[in-house]
């Protein structure tokens, strides 16, 4: 039987806005810059970590942030970081319709929807 496990998420981003994503994941959401690799560096975007979790954040020249699609983020404490993400102004949605989990949503730099879940 084939084994699967998650090696990154993927968003799109547009040209140019690295730094503005740089401060949200980074200053915000405390991850870490991962290093890509030369070849795929000289496309712009960037890859940010956190524990287990990876992102890519990769440049689409036709860019539309995921208003529907989002990744679903566990966190230890969900208030820390809605405390974290409404400092920084951003909108946070609470949602209590996820059975076994607190979760809310917010949106990136860029507008994209992000789904963050903390097991009850």
């Amino acid at each position: 039987m084939t084994t699967y496990a998650l090696h990154h998420v993927q968003l799109a981003i547009p040209a140019g806005s690295e730094d503005a994503c740089r401060a949200f994941y980074l200053g915000v959401l405390g991850m870490t810059e991962v290093a890509k690799p030369p070849v795929l560096a000289a496309r712009g975007g960037l890859w940010v970590r956190a524990g287990t979790l990876e992102m890519h954040l990769g440049v689409e020249a036709d860019f539309r942030p995921a208003r529907k699609a989002h990744p679903g983020i566990l966190v230890a404490d969900l208030d820390d970081v809605m405390a974290r993400l409404t400092a920084n102004g951003t909108e946070v949605v609470p949602d209590g319709e996820f059975p076994g989990h607190r979760r809310c949503y917010a949106q990136d730099a860029v507008g994209n929807r992000l789904e963050f879940l903390q097991p009850l």
